[in-house]
């Protein structure tokens, strides 16, 4: 195990090296940079323009630009003061040319607000689509496995650009739910319990919007994993036995069931950081998706690839997180480097 956990972090370091390199020229290969729309404005003088550009770095190539920010983030430094020696460094994301900050500060809060969201989200997918998939599962070719499979089809054809807009006209329609945002205006004069009810109430629908098309696959998957489970030999066994029918299931059908399922786990938590790129941007939830949009709109460079970044960590994680809880459920997996 400790083999594979370094072989991932070592394939990780070179993912992000190669994620990081293409964001970079993809950036570069548009027209203007971040101070194109300044230099519309005839109020700043060209002057300030270019001290603000060589300020920045932006006088340079992009791959000059890229080896600078490549450094600053490595926590390995080079000093060539009188010898030359390496040296450990807090890594530096670079600094946000439209908020005027460190890119390190300004997404450390959107990142939690991602987080909460996504967290918030797999909890309503598992809570629901385990119990939901059993149920088809015991219930095979019955009515009740029908309408939950027709919703899950369904759910599967709803893009959630499309589920966010019809939550919005739910929210403004019914006033059961704040449109957008994550707090009230009032939020800082509010009691810490009330802080929570008020996050939690911004919350709920985001994450619902969030969850839907997930829990439909999650559905599917959990169903034909308990069938298959429901049909083995050793199920048969048990039964021969005489062991209770509960016991059977969640003792023994659940445990042989769980091997995909925790699977799809970690594989469905790193999926859901991406997609909510797209409910934070649609429902405006300040999480790192409506961060990244305004970086792209102003072409703050630093805080893109900051953001790809992490959406790339969190990716390549889920899949070694999913890996590591299947080796726990079932030590017969073995792995190899």
């Amino acid at each position: 195990m400790q083999k594979v956990i370094i072989t991932r972090l070592i394939h990780l370091v070179i993912i992000l090296l190669g994620v990081s390199f293409i964001s970079f020229l993809l950036i570069s290969l548009t027209p203007g940079d971040y101070l194109t729309n300044l230099s519309l404005n005839p109020e700043i003088p060209p002057q300030t323009i270019e001290k603000l550009r060589k300020d920045f770095g932006l006088d340079k190539p992009w791959y000059v630009q890229y080896a600078k920010w490549l450094y600053n983030i490595s926590p390995l430094g080079i000093s060539t003061d009188k010898k030359f020696f390496l040296y450990f460094k807090a890594p530096d994301l670079g600094y946000s040319f439209s908020y005027k900050l460190k890119v390190t500060s300004l997404i450390y809060t959107r990142f939690i607000n991602t987080i909460i969201l996504s967290l918030a989200a797999e909890f309503i997918i598992w809570f629901l689509a385990i119990p939901l998939g059993l149920l088809c599962a015991l219930k095979e070719n019955k009515w009740l496995d029908k309408l939950i499979s027709f919703f899950a089809f369904a759910g599967l054809s709803f893009p959630e650009v499309l589920l966010g807009l019809l939550a919005l006209l739910f929210a403004a329609a019914t006033g059961w739910f704040p449109i957008g945002g994550m707090t009230s205006s009032h939020f800082d004069e509010f009691s810490m319990p009330a802080k929570i009810l008020d996050i939690l109430h911004h919350l709920i629908l985001p994450a619902l919007v969030l969850a839907f098309t997930s829990i439909a696959t999650i559905i599917r998957y959990a169903r034909g994993a308990f069938l298959q489970a429901l049909k083995a030999d050793f199920v048969k066994a048990l039964k021969a036995k005489g062991l209770p029918h509960r016991i059977i299931i969640y003792k023994h059908i659940m445990r042989n069931a769980l091997n995909p399922l925790i699977t799809l786990f970690g594989l469905s938590f790193a999926s859901l950081v991406s997609s909510s790129f797209i409910v934070e941007v649609i429902m405006s939830w300040p999480g790192l998706g409506l961060l990244t949009l305004e970086a792209l709109f102003a072409k703050d460079l630093f805080v893109i690839n900051a953001s790809v970044l992490l959406a790339t960590i969190f990716l390549v994680t889920g899949n070694l997180i999913a890996d590591i809880l299947l080796a726990i459920v079932d030590p017969r997996i073995k792995f190899q480097t």
